[in-house]
């Protein structure tokens, strides 16, 4: 499905634009919108395993690509300059292998390393011109004013057509915040001024230094440093600030600033000691780290005291002397690549709010999807929990995941988060982890106002329980119950936890406090299975052992509304090992009543049953074992007669079919509390907050002191 609409070219008139930050903006919203998306680099510095082209290894990383770096390289900079025409001929070529297995392209033009000065933009046309790749023209607009922002525009997009190209929009990158505003007037004023008529769609991005950050590896690096002490997983946090620590520490401290890598001559031991009290001590900057220039060190008691205090702060020794060592620390580049999720999720946040990604999808005429992949399901969910925010608490703040995950969801911002934790502690590690979470709020278990007025509550709800105000203080004050609370008296919408805990630790409190809606008699589970192009529903997959025929028909009725929630269709197979009339047995005939209750609670339902997994799935079995059904077939929710069946068929199918399982999302409860596997990754969590998210938009719960 290759062609000039199915393509697009980013490039540059200039060095230093953050083209790579708009490609990746582009990338994630085409691998959300389309099944198949390549990248395609048409020169690139080098090849062979110690080259680093860092743009292609932050698009190739990403989720929706499924290319290697082999097959989206077209040359090297060394055949341009041996014989350019021969090097425009291979750049082609290469790119049709690339098109022919992909929907959409995203080719990323060079980088002005090399080929330098005006030609680059000329060859860069070139490209674009012999791929009938529209382009995407990225300008900086970092020290420029808005007026100097538009001549560069008009210049460039006038060299692009002079050959060939075809530019279609306009991205000015790294504008000064207060004058973004009219950075975009001046670029909406362009937009007219096309030959053809057809017009230009512009778009302005406000710089972000953080995006500029080196990370304290870098700097490491830069100084030819090793680390001493500390721990190396926090060398991937961003420097925001380089101080030279040569003065008095009471000085110095003044100047400490959150994100500081801090040189100071490795024989300045009071200085060592003092930066590493400041940096533990709650209400002062959280540093990223130290180095100790002069190829000096502490001497043995006091290397034995900073060893004592096991620092978590990287301390890195150097041989280079203070002039070198900062002289060199300042050279170190921060780029977003594909290990810097933060970055990554600045850049995506920045391109999201001031790229309007349906104008230029309209623009580049990319279909209306057929299928739904796994990303583009992701998205969705992240899109609708965006579109009206809702509070979710999340009670293990003491987790690395949870903080990650807090930080992407704050960032993108999916949601409003409450992290249970001590704050400082919690706060501190995040800063540490080169974390932004300072949106968030983060909340005591043990904070009195609130302890009190959840064990009040708790006790009301309880008493006919026996249980006592005394034995609610102290009940209230795990962070399950205290995160149910919330959501009970209406501080949260909803509640997302398991990663250190079991899920009975997890739902037992909602049992207790939220209970159920009205009409529904148990709390069950989904799981929203992500196949290639489709996303079906599959339940009870982790609550229920053994349902009974009227356990299974609240399982189906639930599981169904849940699938509408999500936007899959509602045509429900209660699963059997027989179909139909065919078989006989207490366990068939426990679907067969389960299949007829929900025909009579809701008789506009689709459903059939009992019904085996083949004939609800194939058509061809379908139409030899059900002829004329509804959902034979062509099934969307799957209702398994028990936790064994349900539990091993979504693993099998997660294995063998390399579907993504979203879930457990636990469904049936007023309000939305959702638990994760113990061994959840970031963007597991990520997408169960906005599951909860997305329940709790649309969820009508009962009163918060009625129950059930």
């Amino acid at each position: 499905m290759s062609g000039p609409a199915r393509s697009i070219y980013i490039t540059s008139p200039e060095g230093e634009t953050g083209k790579s930050m708009i490609a990746l903006g582009v990338l994630d919203l085409l691998t959300r919108k389309v099944q198949r998306v390549g990248v395609f680099r048409p020169v690139t510095r080098a090849t062979g395993p110690d080259a680093h082209d860092y743009v292609l290894e932050l698009l190739l990383a990403h989720d929706g690509v499924e290319l290697s770096a082999e097959q989206a390289i077209g040359v090297t900079y060394e055949d341009v300059h041996a014989d350019a025409d021969a090097a425009l001929s291979r750049i082609v070529s290469r790119y049709h292998e690339v098109a022919s297995v992909c929907d959409v392209v995203v080719v990323v033009g060079t980088d002005y390393t090399d080929v330098a000065g005006p030609t680059e933009l000329s060859f860069n046309a070139r490209v674009a011109a012999n791929l009938g790749a529209p382009v995407l023209l990225v300008v900086s607009g970092k020290g420029r004013t808005p007026d100097a922002v538009g001549n560069l525009v008009e210049v460039s997009v006038g060299e692009l057509r002079s050959h060939h190209a075809q530019p279609v929009g306009v991205v000015a990158n790294r504008c000064a915040p207060d004058e973004i505003e009219h950075v975009r007037s001046t670029l909406t004023a362009l937009e007219g001024r096309s030959p053809d008529g057809s017009g230009l769609a512009t778009w302005a991005v406000p710089e972000d230094p953080f995006l500029d950050a080196p990370t304290v590896r870098a700097v490491m690096e830069a100084v030819e440093g090793r680390l001493a002490f500390g721990e190396e997983a926090l060398l991937a946090r961003e420097t925001t600030d380089l101080l030279v620590g040569a003065m008095s520490f009471e000085h110095l401290l003044d100047r400490l600033t959150d994100g500081a890598v801090v040189i100071t001559p490795g024989d300045r031991v009071d200085i060592v000691i003092g930066l590493l009290a400041a940096h533990a001590a709650k209400g002062f900057p959280s540093l990223a780290g130290i180095v100790l220039n002069g190829g000096f060190f502490p001497p043995e008691s006091t290397a034995r005291l900073v060893a004592d205090l096991d620092p978590n702060l990287p301390i890195i020794r150097t041989d280079l002397g203070t002039f070198r060592s900062a002289s060199a620390a300042a050279t170190a580049r921060g780029r977003v690549t594909k290990d810097a999720q933060r970055k990554v999720d600045t850049a995506l946040a920045l391109f999201e709010q001031n790229v309007d990604g349906a104008a230029l999808l309209a623009r580049l005429d990319v279909p209306r999807p057929e299928v739904v992949t796994p990303l583009m399901f992701e998205y969705e969910l992240l899109s609708r929990a965006r579109a009206d925010r809702k509070r979710v608490v999340l009670p293990e703040g003491d987790d690395d995941r949870i903080l990650r995950a807090a930080s992407t969801l704050l960032g993108r911002q999916v949601a409003d988060l409450t992290i249970l934790g001590e704050e400082q502690p919690v706060r501190a590690r995040a800063a540490e982890l080169g974390l932004d979470i300072d949106a968030a709020t983060v909340l005591s278990p043990h904070d009195p106002e609130h302890v009190e007025l959840f064990a009040t509550e708790y006790a009301r709800l309880r008493a006919h329980k026996g249980v006592t105000i005394d034995e609610a203080r102290e009940r209230v004050q795990d962070v399950s119950y205290f995160g149910t609370m919330m959501v009970h008296l209406g501080l949260a919408d909803g509640m997302v936890s398991g990663a250190r805990h079991t899920t009975a630790h997890t739902i037992k409190p909602s049992f207790e406090i939220i209970r159920t809606k009205p009409g529904v008699s148990v709390v069950s589970s989904v799981f929203l299975m992500c196949l290639d192009d489709r996303v079906l529903v599959y339940g009870d997959c982790a609550v229920i052992p053994d349902p009974t025929s009227e356990q299974l028909a609240d399982i189906a009725i639930s599981s169904a509304a849940t699938a509408a929630q999500f936007g899959v269709e509602q045509r429900v197979a209660m699963l059997s090992y027989s179909t139909g009339e065919s078989g006989t047995g207490a366990d068939v005939d426990k679907v067969r009543r389960g299949t007829a209750l929900v025909r009579e609670r809701r008789p506009e339902l689709t459903v059939e049953g009992p019904i085996q997994y083949d004939a609800a799935v194939d058509a061809s079995v379908a139409a030899s074992k059900m002829p004329g059904s509804d959902v034979a077939g062509r099934a969307t929710v799957f209702i398994f007669p028990d936790l064994n069946t349900g539990n091993n068929t979504y693993k099998a199918v997660q294995r063998s079919a390399g579907a993504v399982a979203v879930g457990p999302v636990l469904q049936g409860l007023n309000k939305p509390v959702n638990d994760l596997s113990r061994g959840a990754l970031v963007q597991d969590i990520v997408n169960t907050v906005a599951i909860t998210a997305i329940q709790a938009q649309s969820s009508s719960p009962t009163s918060a002191g009625e129950t059930s």
